[in-house]
C-alpha cells in the first residue's frame, strides 16, 4: 500500500471533525512535518480560526514517534481529548494502518487519593472532616462535598478531578488529593494498585499522544525527576503562556501560616529538641514578617537573613530527624510523617535558596489585606532553563495566535532562550518561524480605533475624559462592549459609572464567577462586560454580543512589579533597551491576545478601542500596533462612533 500523503492524511481529518481546509492550515501541517522529520524547532503563529489544532496533531500522528503535546488552559486539553484527538484518529486508521492511542496526564493532586479518601487527612486540624461522612444528611456544604467524591469515586474511571461535575470548593477536594511530595509512592501504599495518578501515568506510557499542561512540562524541566514518558517531539499549544507557567513552577514562597501548619504537623513526629527549634525559628520569622513592606529586596536585610538560617537549620534538623522516626503511637504513621517531611522540605528549600543569595534570583515581599505577608523568590530569567531542558533532546513546535510581536518572532524567541531567527550558534538551538496568517479578513471586519485626544493615563488619575469616551462608545454599540481593564480598580470604577450613566447591563469580573459572566454576555446583546487579565485572554464569544472591545490602557507592568522591573534592569545592564525586551513585549503579547477577542468568526465585525493615545503618539506606539491584528486603523472618534453605530443598526436588522 503506497503511503498516503500527509495533504491526504490533512484532508482526511479535517472532513472527519466535520470542517473545511482552512486557509494556512495545509501550510502549518507541513512546516510541522519538516521540524519533526529534521529534529528541527519550530515557531508557529497561527491566527484564531486557522485550525491550529489539527494543523500539528496530523503531522505529528503521521510520524509515528511519541508526542506530547502540552497547553495552558483546560478548555484545549479537554477539546484534543474528547474531540479533536479521537475523531483524528478514527479518520487516520485506515490510512495509516495503525491506531495511535492518545491520553491525558496532569500533576498527581488533579487525581482522587484512595489513600486520603478512605483513611482520612493526616493532620489534626482536619480532624473530624470525615466523621460527616458517616452523617446520613451532612450538614455543611464541606461534608456534602466530600459525601459527593466517595459515591464518585465508585463511579469514576480516571478519577481527574477536572471530570466531576458540578465540582467541589477547592477545600473540598484538598482532602482527597495528594501532591507528588505527600504521596505515599504506590510500592508502599495499601491503595498502590488502583491509584488513580498512577493508572494515568502508565496509559501516558503507553500513549502515541500525551496531552499534558504547561506547568507539568515545567515540572518534568526543572526538577530533574521524569514525570513525563519519554518523547521525541513537543508541541506546545497556547505557546505565549509558556514563559509565565515555567517562572509560576519555579517561584518559591514563604509565609508564616505556611511555617506554622509545617511547625504542627511534624511536633507529634520528632523529638522535643527538633520540634522547639524549628517553633522558635517560626515565631523569629513571623515578626520579621509582622514589618514586611512589599517590595523587591536587593538585599536581604540582616533581621531576615537570620530568620531564614535559623529557619533553614531548624528544618534540616527536622528532616533529619523524620527520616529516623517510626513512632507507631500516631495513626496512620507513614501518611502522616509523608505529608510532615513535604511541609518542613518546602520551608528548607525555600529558604536555603534565598540565602544562598543567587544572582539569578529576585526575592520581594509581597503583602495581601487577607492573607497578610508573603516572601517570594523566583528566577530572573527563565530563557536558559527552557534553552537547556527542551530543546536539546526532541524537536519542539511551539504555536499560538500571538508568537509574532512588532513583526517578528525574536521577543517571543529570546523569552523562550533562542537566539535571533538566523543568528543560532553552538549554543543555541536552530529555529524556524512561521505566520501562516487567519482566515479572517481583518481590515474588512474590524476597526483599531486609538483615542488620540484623551490626555496621557497617569498611575492613580480618574480618567473622567477616559470614562466620558468609554460611555459614548458603549451608546454607540448599543451594549456589546467587552471592557479589558489594567487593573481591578479601574474595572469597579467604570462599572460604576456607567450604570448610573447608561440603560445597559453591566457585568463585572468578581460579580459571579468568570463561565456564568461569559455566558450571561454571549446571550444578551445589550450587556456589556468589564473585567482584568484573565478576560484579556479567556473570552470566545463570536457573533454580535461582542462587537466593541476596550482597553483602558496599553496594559504595562506596573513599575513596582519586583520581577518584571528587575529584568528589565538586568537588560539594561547587559546593554539592551530594558524597557522594549520586558515592559513592551508584556504589553504587546497582552494587547494582541485582548484584541484577538474581537474576531472570532468569518462574520464577526467590530472595534477594537484603545483608549490611551500613547498608542498613536509614543515612539513605541508603532511595535505595539505591528503586534494586533491588522484592523483598520483610525484615531477619528465620529468615525468610531459612527461604525459602531452602523455594525449595531444591521445586527438589529438580521435580528441578532
Amino acid at each position: 500500500m503506497t503511503k498516503p500523503s500527509l495533504p491526504e492524511l490533512l484532508h482526511a481529518a479535517v472532513t472527519a471533525v466535520g470542517g473545511t481546509e482552512r486557509p494556512g492550515q495545509a501550510a502549518m501541517a507541513g512546516a510541522v512535518a519538516e521540524a519533526v522529520d529534521d529534529n528541527s524547532h519550530l515557531l508557529v503563529q497561527a491566527g484564531t480560526g486557522t485550525g491550529k489544532s489539527l494543523g500539528y496533531l496530523v503531522p505529528a500522528l503521521a510520524h509515528g514517534e511519541r508526542v506530547v503535546v502540552a497547553t495552558a488552559t483546560l478548555a484545549l486539553q479537554r477539546q484534543l481529548v474528547e474531540r479533536d484527538l479521537p475523531r483524528t484518529v478514527d479518520a487516520l486508521h485506515p490510512l495509516l494502518r495503525r491506531r495511535p492511542q492518545f491520553a491525558m496526564l496532569k500533576g498527581r493532586s488533579n487525581y482522587l487519593c484512595l489513600h486520603r479518601l478512605h483513611e482520612g487527612v493526616p493532620q489534626e486540624e482536619e480532624e473530624g472532616l470525615f466523621d460527616q461522612f458517616e452523617a446520613a444528611a451532612p450538614s455543611s456544604k464541606l461534608g456534602q462535598d466530600l459525601l459527593r467524591l466517595r459515591d464518585w469515586s465508585d463511579e469514576t474511571e480516571s478519577g481527574d478531578r477536572d471530570d466531576l461535575t458540578p465540582g467541589v470548593s477547592d477545600r473540598a477536594w484538598a482532602q482527597v488529593s495528594v501532591s507528588s511530595r505527600e504521596c505515599l509512592g504506590a510500592s508502599k501504599c495499601a491503595y498502590g494498585a488502583e491509584c488513580f495518578a498512577e493508572l494515568a501515568r502508565e496509559r501516558a506510557k503507553l500513549a502515541d499522544v500525551v496531552v499534558t499542561n504547561h506547568a507539568l512540562l515545567a515540572i518534568d524541566a526543572i526538577e530533574g525527576a521524569p514525570v513525563l514518558p519519554q518523547h521525541e517531539v513537543l508541541i506546545v499549544d497556547e505557546a505565549h503562556e509558556l514563559v509565565s507557567r515555567v517562572t509560576g513552577v519555579a517561584t518559591g514562597e514563604l509565609t508564616p501560616g505556611q511555617v506554622n501548619r509545617a511547625v504542627r504537623r511534624a511536633a507529634k513526629l520528632v523529638n522535643e529538641k527538633a520540634a522547639d527549634a524549628l517553633q522558635t525559628a517560626s515565631e523569629g520569622f513571623e515578626r520579621v514578617m509582622e514589618l514586611a513592606l512589599p517590595g523587591r529586596l536587593e538585599e536581604v536585610p540582616e533581621d531576615l537573613g537570620y530568620a531564614l538560617l535559623a529557619l533553614r537549620d531548624a528544618a534540616r534538623t527536622v528532616i533529619s530527624a523524620l527520616g529516623n522516626t517510626r513512632d507507631k503511637s500516631v495513626q496512620d504513621e507513614d501518611a502522616v510523617r509523608k505529608q510532615a517531611l513535604a511541609s518542613v522540605e518546602t520551608i528548607h528549600g525555600v529558604a536555603e535558596r534565598i540565602t544562598q543569595g543567587s544572582e539569578y534570583d529576585v526575592v520581594w515581599y509581597e503583602r495581601h489585606d487577607r492573607f497578610g505577608a508573603s516572601l517570594r523568590v523566583a528566577p530572573l530569567s527563565v530563557s536558559g532553563l527552557l534553552r537547556e531542558k527542551l530543546f536539546t533532546e526532541r524537536s519542539v513546535v511551539l504555536t499560538s495566535a500571538t508568537l509574532k510581536l512588532g513583526g517578528d518572532f525574536n521577543g517571543v524567541g529570546a523569552s523562550l532562550g533562542l537566539a535571533p531567527e538566523g543568528t543560532a550558534g553552538d549554543d543555541f538551538p536552530q529555529w524556524k518561524g512561521l505566520d501562516v496568517g487567519s482566515p479572517f479578513d481583518y481590515p474588512k471586519q474590524g476597526i483599531l480605533y486609538v483615542a488620540r485626544h484623551l490626555a496621557t493615563p497617569g498611575r492613580d488619575s480618574s480618567r473622567t475624559d477616559m470614562l466620558d469616551e468609554l460611555a459614548e462608545l458603549v451608546e454607540a454599540a448599543g451594549g456589546r462592549t467587552l471592557g479589558l481593564f489594567s487593573s481591578m480598580r479601574a474595572a469597579q470604577a467604570a462599572a460604576e459609572e456607567l450604570r448610573g450613566r447608561l440603560d445597559k447591563p453591566i457585568l463585572l469580573q468578581g460579580e459571579e464567577t468568570l463561565g456564568e459572566l461569559i455566558k450571561n454576555f454571549a446571550a444578551d446583546p445589550e450587556t456589556c462586560l468589564f473585567g482584568t487579565l484573565s478576560l484579556w485572554q479567556g473570552v470566545d464569544v463570536p457573533g454580535a454580543s461582542c462587537q466593541l472591545v476596550v482597553m483602558d490602557r496599553i496594559p504595562f507592568p506596573r513599575p513596582d512589579d519586583p520581577l518584571m522591573s528587575a529584568r528589565q534592569k538586568a537588560v539594561e545592564e547587559a546593554g539592551g533597551n530594558g524597557f522594549m525586551a520586558v515592559a513592551a513585549t508584556h504589553a504587546a503579547l497582552l494587547m494582541a491576545q485582548g484584541a484577538g477577542r474581537l474576531v472570532r468568526a468569518t462574520g464577526d465585525k467590530g472595534v477594537v478601542a484603545v483608549l490611551d493615545p500613547r498608542l498613536a503618539n509614543a515612539r513605541y506606539g508603532s511595535y505595539l500596533r505591528a503586534s494586533l491584528p491588522d484592523f483598520w486603523y483610525t484615531t477619528d472618534r465620529d468615525q468610531a462612533r459612527r461604525s459602531l453605530a452602523a455594525i449595531d443598526a444591521a445586527a438589529k436588522a438580521d435580528g441578532e
